[in-house]
């Protein structure tokens, strides 16, 4: 597993210890490890698509760039 440092604003870091403190979660990673997963789970389709609307929009730049050469 990679460890990544991150900074959250206060208001966040709060919220965080007091999920762990409530029992809810056994530590802060586990409430980021969680919130990342929910957040990779609920939007995959939506990055996927918008990746690759941006990768043909890109393809059909450099192949008008050929044309216009």
């Amino acid at each position: 597993m990679k460890a990544i440092t991150v900074e959250v604003p206060d208001k966040a870091a709060a919220e965080i210890d007091h999920y762990v403190r409530a029992g809810w979660f056994t530590s802060e990673a586990e409430v980021v490890r969680v919130a990342i997963r929910d957040f990779v789970r609920r939007n995959r389709v939506e990055l996927l698509e918008r990746f690759m609307r941006e990768d043909i929009a890109w393809a059909l730049k450099q192949k008008k760039r050929k044309r216009a050469a």
